[in-house]
C-alpha cells in the first residue's frame, strides 16, 4: 500500500509540474506573420550594425533553463557564415534553428520544425538561404562529390535545373527556387503544418541572405496570415 501511494504522489507531482509549466508559457501571437516580422527587425540592426545582442546574459540563461518557448522556426544552410542567432539579432530561447548544407529538409529536419510547432507553440517559420552557397552551386552545376554530399545534391538537383555554369545571376536564381521550394514544402506536405498554413494559424516565409551587406531580402511575402 505505502508503494502505491508513493507512485500516485509522484504521478501527482509529474502532472502538477507539466501543469505548471504550461500555464508559465507565454500567450501565443494572434498575428503569425508578427514572427516574421520580428525576425526581419532583428536583421535590419545587424545590417546596420545596430546590434542590440538582446537576451545573452545570464539572468536570460537561468530564465530559459526550464523551459523554451521561441518565438520562430528558422530553416538555414549550415553555412558557417550565416549562425541566424546573429543574422536576426536573437538571444537565447527566441529562435528554434534547423541548418543542413542547402537548407535541405529531409524527414528529420522535417520532424524537428513540426517539434518546434506541434510541442513549443511556434507560429512562423523563415527559410534562408544565402549568396554562394556551395550546396547549391555544386547541385546546379551537377558536381561529382563523394561520401554522403551526393544526397544533399539529389535533393537540391530538380529544384535549380542544369547542368549550368555557376554565375552571379544563375546563382541568384537558384538560391532563390531551392528558398521558395523549401518553404512550399513546410507549407504542402507536412501533416503537421499544412493544416495550420491552410487555417492562418502558422506563417511560412523565405529570403535570402547577403553576405557582403549582411541584409537578408525577403524573395516573397509570408503565407499563413
Amino acid at each position: 500500500m505505502n508503494m502505491l501511494l508513493a507512485s500516485s504522489a509522484r504521478v501527482m507531482l509529474v502532472l502538477a509540474t507539466a501543469v505548471s509549466a504550461v500555464s508559465a508559457a507565454p500567450a501565443l501571437d494572434p498575428v503569425p506573420t508578427n514572427g516574421v516580422a520580428r525576425l526581419l527587425e532583428g536583421n535590419a540592426r545587424y545590417a546596420a550594425a545596430r546590434a542590440k545582442h538582446p537576451r545573452q546574459d545570464n539572468s536570460r540563461r537561468r530564465e530559459i533553463a526550464s523551459s523554451q518557448h521561441p518565438f520562430a522556426v528558422v530553416v538555414s544552410c549550415s553555412d558557417s557564415r550565416v549562425p541566424p542567432e546573429v543574422v536576426f539579432d536573437q538571444g537565447l530561447g527566441d529562435i528554434f534553428v534547423v541548418r543542413t548544407a542547402g537548407h535541405v529538409v529531409d524527414s528529420v529536419a522535417m520532424g524537428s520544425i513540426e517539434f518546434a510547432v506541434a510541442k513549443l507553440g511556434v507560429r512562423s517559420i523563415f527559410v534562408v538561404g544565402h549568396e554562394r552557397c556551395g550546396a547549391v552551386q555544386a547541385a546546379l552545376e551537377h558536381a561529382t562529390v563523394p561520401g554522403s554530399i551526393g544526397v544533399i545534391l539529389e535533393s537540391i538537383g530538380p529544384v535549380v535545373g542544369g547542368p549550368e555554369k555557376a554565375t552571379p545571376a544563375t546563382m541568384e536564381r537558384a538560391v532563390e527556387r531551392q528558398v521558395g521550394a523549401v518553404a512550399r514544402q513546410l507549407r504542402e506536405t507536412s501533416p503537421v503544418l499544412a493544416p495550420l498554413v491552410n487555417d492562418g494559424s502558422l506563417a511560412v516565409g523565405g529570403g535570402v541572405y547577403d553576405l557582403d551587406t549582411g541584409k537578408v531580402t525577403p524573395i516573397a511575402p509570408a503565407a499563413g496570415n
